[in-house]
Order: structure tokens, then C-alpha cells, then sequence
């Protein structure tokens, strides 16, 4: 057996995906798993630093990435929703472009797309879960919202003032909001690795998907708190057709993404030829 370490988050939409693996329904006679749960952004950096053989990531952060492959299984895409700017009154692009926002993270993908669309904005990181309640106590006036926040900053009492989502629903002509993805280290695992744990991935996936209200279960452990209409809802949002693959339609966003940052001036190179998923 191979050990493999495999970075995921302790978020419910991940849970969902690995739930065929870690309830043993799925079975592996390749790979010996050592799971590593940490939040995306340490994610992100572990990854910059090759720490992991197989991790989920920002697809934002692919372009500080070297010796990584992209799993066609396993991403996060919006369709017509995505990532959300909030705030308690509305804001025009223009005033949020002069707003401090707080984010979840640098190297998000969400931090990304609002660059595309703000250009340069004042910051300051804050746990993704922190977000909505610094908003409403008046510690920023925006926040960028991700994962179950983007459905529950209404109860709040705060406002959408961009939806991230529909934004690049019209500027891309109906692309998918490229979020998170899976990547492979294509240093510490052969092509024969990759595609081994690829299908297996996908394996745990498809369980989940045809076993939902138990993998459902098993994901609230990791709620944070939530409902589970509000977890159902957010796993229903991000396991969706493209997570099983994402095809030529994710590539082409992930590409359309890396090279708009490049065209802002926001990326210094453009690595869109370097997606080929």
C-alpha cells in the first residue's frame, strides 16, 4: 500500500465527497490515506510549499502552484451563483472599490474573481466564518462571503450588494464560477498513481451523491452549527455535475479566470495554457 497525504477541509461539501472513503464503502487496495483536514487557505499554502500529495485548493491558488496536476473530479464551480459581497447598505461597484472588505483569504478564489471585478480594494483577513457577524457589528463595511455564508447573511440583517455569481454569469457568457479544485503532485505520484486515485475520488462521490441523506449525516458533523436544510442546500449548490467531472466547460473557466487576472494586471503571468485539467 501507498501512503498518501490527502488535504481536504473540515467544511461539509467536503465531507459529503469523502464520505464514501471514510465510512470504508468505497475501498482503495492502492493507497494507504492519511487525511490532513486543515481550512482552504492553509490549504492553499501547503500546497505552494508541496507538503501534500493530493489536496483540494482554491483554483485561485493553481497559479503559485509547481509539480501539480489538476483532478478532473472533485471541483467546486458555481452555476449562476457563486461568492457574494455584503454588506448593511448598498454599495455601487465604484463605492465598494473605495470600501475595506474583509476576506477569507489571498489566495481564494473568491478574493480573485472580486479583484476582477473591483480592481485594487483595501482588505483585511478574517476567518470565513467571521465575516458575516464583523459586518454586522460595524468591524468593516463589506465582506466577501463563501461557502454557507453566501446563503445565510440574510439572518444578519445584511444586504448582497454584488453577487460575484451572476457578475460572472454575464461578463463570461455563462462560464461556471471556478472555486475549488483537487490537484495531484505529479512529483510523489506516477500517472498511474493520479489516475488510480482519480477514479476512486470520483467513486466516493458518486456514493455519496446515490446515498445522500447518509452522506448528509455524516457531513453535519462538520456543519459548524448550520441547519441541515442550510448544509443540504450548500452541498445541493457545489456537488454538482462538474464535480463528478468537470470537462471541457470547467477548463475553459478556470483558463478564462487566470486570464482575466492577467489582463487587470493582477496575475503577472498568464498560466491559462497550463490547464488542461
Amino acid at each position: 500500500m501507498v501512503e498518501l497525504r490527502l488535504g481536504h477541509t473540515p467544511d461539509a461539501d467536503d465531507a459529503f465527497m469523502f464520505y464514501g472513503i471514510a465510512s470504508g464503502k468505497v475501498k482503495s487496495n492502492v493507497f494507504e490515506i492519511k487525511h490532513v483536514i486543515e481550512d482552504i487557505e492553509t490549504l492553499n499554502k501547503r500546497a505552494v510549499d508541496h507538503e501534500l500529495d493530493v489536496t483540494a485548493i482554491s483554483a485561485h491558488a493553481y497559479a503559485y502552484l509547481r509539480d501539480y496536476v489538476i483532478l478532473r473530479c472533485g471541483a467546486s464551480f458555481g452555476l449562476n451563483y457563486g461568492p457574494a459581497i455584503i454588506s448593511k447598505k448598498e454599495l455601487t461597484i465604484p463605492e465598494l472599490s473605495q470600501t475595506t472588505i474583509a476576506i477569507p483569504g489571498r489566495m481564494t478564489s473568491a478574493y480573485l474573481i472580486s479583484r476582477i471585478a473591483l480592481g485594487n480594494y483595501n482588505d483585511v483577513q478574517k476567518p470565513f466564518h467571521m465575516i458575516p457577524s464583523a459586518v454586522k457589528e460595524g468591524e468593516v463595511e463589506a465582506g466577501l462571503v463563501i461557502h454557507e455564508g453566501q446563503i445565510t447573511f440574510d439572518s444578519y440583517g445584511l444586504l448582497k450588494v454584488l453577487d460575484l455569481g451572476r457578475w460572472w454569469n454575464d461578463i463570461t457568457d455563462g462560464l461556471p464560477v471556478p472555486l475549488g479544485i483537487n490537484v495531484a503532485s505529479s512529483k510523489t505520484m506516477s500517472y498511474f498513481q493520479i489516475k488510480e486515485f482519480e477514479q476512486l475520488f470520483r467513486d466516493s462521490i458518486l456514493y455519496g451523491l446515490n446515498h445522500f441523506d447518509d452522506a448528509l449525516d455524516y457531513a453535519m458533523t462538520y456543519s459548524r452549527g448550520q441547519a441541515r436544510d442550510v448544509i443540504g442546500s450548500f452541498i445541493g449548490m457545489y456537488v454538482n455535475r462538474l464535480t463528478i467531472d468537470m470537462g471541457a466547460e470547467g477548463i475553459a473557466s478556470i483558463q478564462r479566470m487566470f486570464e482575466l487576472a492577467y489582463n487587470k494586471g493582477i496575475l503577472k503571468e498568464n498560466i491559462s495554457s497550463l490547464i488542461n485539467g
